[in-house]
Formats: structure tokens, C-alpha cells, sequence
């Protein structure tokens, strides 16, 4: 799977306006639904945060990928925001995140391996492993770049 496939360049925030974990879901859940109105922002939000409950999507080194299923969705989808001042997501290291990738995916998903939504989350933690990358979306201008870096990383990157 590839980050291509799963994240246009419209749900991707180059300046998320939140300054907490909620404020942020809220933000990125809006860009999904505006894309998949009928997925329903409440109800999303809500099987986010009860995700963030059984233990914090924040992986460390500024990242967090939050990520939960939801009825009559299509398929796997994400969204992408980043935070220049950081957000306190309960990381696993204490730090705030500042890059936050956002996965969605179909209720009925099964959870072998494999399926898409487990390939989307296993694609977006190898990409954000690279400390380089990382540097270059933070550093980066506007959502259009952002948007370029992620693809040349995308296919850079098996």
C-alpha cells in the first residue's frame, strides 16, 4: 500500500489551528468527513478518542497516528496535519507531536494481516521512522509541498 492511494492532497493540513489532542481530532476528522460525509464527525471523534483511551496513538518523536474504524466508509482513508508548536498527545516519550497522520478505516475491516488498514498503519510508521523526513515536513512551506514530500518518500521508500 502506498501513502498515494489513501491520502489526497486536500486532507492534508499544513497548519492544524488545535492546540489539543481533542481540538486536533476534531480538526482532522472535519477533513475526512468533508470528503466522507457520511461517516459522521461525532461519531468519528468518538471512536478516536475511545482508541486514544486504551493507550495513546503517539509513538514518540513528534508523531502520533490516530486511528480508529467507522461505518459505511469505503475503504482506508487519511488525513495529515501538523502542529509547529506541538500538541500534548500523551507520547510514549513525553514530547509534544507535531506530525499527525490520521487513519480511518472501514468497521467491517478485519484485523488479520495484511488487510489495508493494518498496511496503512504498518506504511505510515516505517515512512515516519526516517528522522530526515520527518525535518522536511516540518520545515516544509504549504500543504502542496507537504503533499510532494510525502509521495517522493512514498516511492522512495518500500
Amino acid at each position: 500500500m502506498k501513502m498515494r492511494d489513501i491520502l489526497p492532497q486536500q486532507n492534508i493540513l499544513s497548519e492544524l489551528r488545535g492546540t489539543s489532542m481533542l481540538e486536533v481530532l476534531e480538526e482532522l476528522a472535519g477533513v475526512v468527513v468533508a470528503r466522507c460525509p457520511e461517516v459522521g464527525k461525532e461519531r468519528l471523534v468518538e471512536v478516536l478518542l475511545e482508541r486514544e483511551k486504551r493507550g495513546s496513538t503517539a509513538i514518540g518523536e513528534g508523531i502520533a497516528i490516530p486511528h480508529g474504524k467507522v461505518p459505511r466508509l469505503p475503504a482506508v482513508v487519511a488525513a495529515f496535519g501538523r502542529s509547529r508548536f506541538g500538541v500534548d498527545f500523551q507520547s510514549l516519550d513525553g514530547g509534544p507531536t507535531q506530525l499527525v497522520v490520521l487513519l480511518v478505516a472501514p468497521e467491517d475491516a478485519a484485523d488479520a494481516p495484511g488487510t489495508p488498514h493494518l498496511q496503512a498503519l504498518a506504511r505510515v510508521s516505517r515512512l515516519l521512522r526516517y528522522p530526515e523526513f520527518r525535518r522536511r515536513l516540518l520545515k516544509a512551506e504549504d500543504a502542496q509541498t507537504i503533499y510532494e514530500i510525502i509521495r517522493e518518500q512514498d516511492e522512495t521508500y518500500v
